[in-house]
């Protein structure tokens, strides 16, 4: 653990300090660039205001990620298992990943209205191409030795898929996931920045409108935590759910 944490931990701690020493010697006012001793002040300040904010945006973030998993799986299953689909399906999934989310906020925000959903279907647009792509490698890298055993053994395609194909591509799946899970917090982040009534983005709104650079400053290190939170999360879940692909690999590999 020591070995693994410390490092981090380290290089963190240090650019704090650079960050703190900056402010001191270059004398930067606090709207430009607060300093670490005056963002934790605005965190003890806001903390009554942050819970509510902290739970629609991870609430937001965990439905979009649900959604946008199920629905890059069953795609990639599509995509795996029948190639016209594959054809047809994966030029539209690299377009889609050029319109930027930012772009697309607004107009969500403009068909589904300033709740929930927009920011949630943003979450899930994310989730969605990391997922599929990365669920689909995995279904079409099953091992074919396998694949030839239990095809001479009389199993048809969808024996085959659930046997063989589903088991090979859980690990992928969840390493999909875990990428989907980086961004997942931020998506709805800028979900809320468009248009909201509750979440970070609208506390950051509040904040900028306010000059209270030092609580913009919180909601990124909220952001920050929920993120890694989300991806740890995830990465346990991926190891339950495929201790196989696990097992023999060092614990400093591990995830």
């Amino acid at each position: 653990m020591a070995r693994r944490w410390l490092p981090p931990g380290l290089l963190l701690a240090a650019l704090v300090g650079a960050w703190e020493g900056w402010v001191v010697l270059r004398h930067t006012p606090a709207y430009v660039l607060p300093s670490p001793g005056r963002v934790a002040g605005a965190f003890a300040d806001a903390a009554p205001l942050l819970p509510a904010h902290v739970a629609a945006t991870a609430s937001e973030a965990v439905a979009g990620l649900v959604i946008g998993a199920v629905a890059g799986a069953a795609i990639a299953v599509a995509v795996a298992s029948v190639p016209l689909v594959r054809r047809v399906l994966e030029p539209l999934l690299v377009a889609s990943q050029t319109v930027p989310m930012i772009v697309l906020a607004p107009l969500l925000v403009l068909w589904f209205g300033i709740g929930t959903t927009p920011k949630v279907v943003v979450v899930a647009l994310i989730t969605f191409f990391p997922v599929a792509v990365s669920t689909a490698a995995g279904l079409a890298g099953a091992d074919p030795e396998l694949l030839d055993l239990v095809r001479s053994m009389g199993a048809g395609p969808a024996a085959t898929l659930r046997t063989v194909r589903f088991p090979a591509a859980v690990p992928a799946f969840f390493s999909g996931l875990r990428i989907a899970a980086a961004y997942a917090v931020a998506g709805a982040v800028v979900g809320e920045l468009v248009a909201a009534e509750h979440g970070l983005g609208v506390f950051i709104n509040r904040s900028r409108s306010s000059f209270r650079v030092d609580r913009i400053f919180v909601a990124v290190v909220i952001v920050a935590a929920l993120s890694a939170l989300l991806f740890a999360l995830v990465g346990l879940a991926g190891r339950l759910a495929a201790p196989w692909h696990h097992a023999n690999r060092p614990a400093e590999e591990a995830p």
